[in-house]
């Protein structure tokens, strides 16, 4: 059901409150033409009406003939600021942007978060952002998986359909998301709960199964069949099965560019109000898929960039596929087991 305009400034004020947004504060609103006008709006509503200076930046959209679905996750990296540095300062002398554009793994997100500009994703539907408004509770569950996988030397994952992959840790930064930009330089998505890490170069080993029901995106599915991936020294090089692996090499094959084989970030899902079944509940090219990215006990793995960790592999492509039914471990630890979150204090 649809969200009202009056429900959703309230959920947004609640927000930005959170975000540590002040009276008086330069705030930017990024749009495109494709951007979910409701969010954008409301967005403008809320922070004016909490005393900030409200700018919207409308930038054109692209990438359109070069990815292969209209998700915005479907072609990542590259966007209108790559040559308009009038946008660039704009949002650089920004206190808090309000992206629902998406600049996600770009170097100009990476530049505006490093002049200490807080910056909020928002592109979800609205009534996934309202059923998720960041608690408090999470940031708590997200900061305690962040001290774990900050300390630990290797993650190991297993499933009973026959996953057993291990990796390196320490090389790159923890990567948190509560669904608040609250410090200077924070980059979150709002709807969001997980943390996670890249590997360190070259250390990534064994094989990932993607079981049936499993969720694949940028394709926005589940899996119909099961597709058994192999990774050795940090690359996929090999990806079997029947239809459904076939169309995801030929995917990663279209890019044309060796570092989408890359893994990337590793981690676990922390949200107990996300839900694995809430992709097939709306159209699939409507929402992003923050639910199948956060809920509670996923083991959340992706392949391709690392600027985001501050690395230099800048491929467009970029996959996320959370699996259900894992057993996660930190040096021997326990972070889910079949699926379920342990400890009680990440619960």
């Amino acid at each position: 059901m649809a969200i009202s305009d009056a429900h959703f400034l309230r959920g947004w004020k609640e927000v930005l409150t959170a975000c540590k947004l002040k009276p008086g504060e330069q705030v930017t609103v990024l749009t495109g033409d494709d951007s979910n006008r409701q969010i954008a709006y409301i967005a403008k509503l809320a922070a004016s009406d909490l005393g900030a200076v409200v700018t919207e930046l409308n930038l054109p959209v692209m990438n359109g003939e070069k990815a292969l679905s209209p998700d915005k996750s479907g072609y990542v990296g590259k966007t209108a600021l790559e040559l308009n540095s009038a946008a660039l300062a704009c949002l650089k002398a920004s206190d808090l942007v309000i992206d629902t554009l998406q600049l996600l793994f770009s170097k100009e997100q990476e530049e505006v978060l490093k002049g200490g500009t807080r910056m909020l994703l928002a592109v979800e539907p609205p009534e996934i952002m309202m059923r998720q408004i960041p608690r408090p509770e999470d940031k708590l569950r997200v900061l305690a998986a962040a001290k774990k996988i900050g300390a630990a030397k290797e993650m190991h994952v297993t499933s009973a359909v026959g996953t057993d992959f291990r990796c390196r840790l320490g090389q790159y930064p923890v990567l948190t998301q509560y669904g608040l930009a609250d410090e200077p330089g924070r980059w979150d998505h709002w709807p969001s709960c997980f943390s996670a890490r890249w590997p360190d170069e070259g250390s990534a080993e064994g094989t990932i199964v993607i079981d049936e029901g499993d969720i694949i995106l940028p394709f926005k599915h589940y899996a119909r069949e099961q597709v058994f991936v192999t990774i050795e020294k940090g690359m996929i090089v090999d990806i079997k099965g029947r239809t459904e692996a076939e169309f995801m090499r030929k995917f990663m094959e279209s890019f044309n560019d060796p570092r989408a084989y890359a893994m990337a970030h590793v981690g676990w899902g922390l949200e107990n109000r996300a839900h694995w079944t809430v992709l097939g509940l709306y159209n699939p090219q409507s929402q992003l898929g923050m639910d199948a990215r956060s809920f509670a006990g996923n083991f959340l793995w992706s392949s391709g960039p690392n600027t985001e960790a501050g690395g230099d592999r800048d491929t467009p492509c970029h996959l996320d596929i959370p699996l259900r039914n894992c057993s996660v471990s930190l040096d021997g630890e326990a972070m889910t087991i079949d699926g379920v979150v342990q400890p009680a204090d990440q619960k």
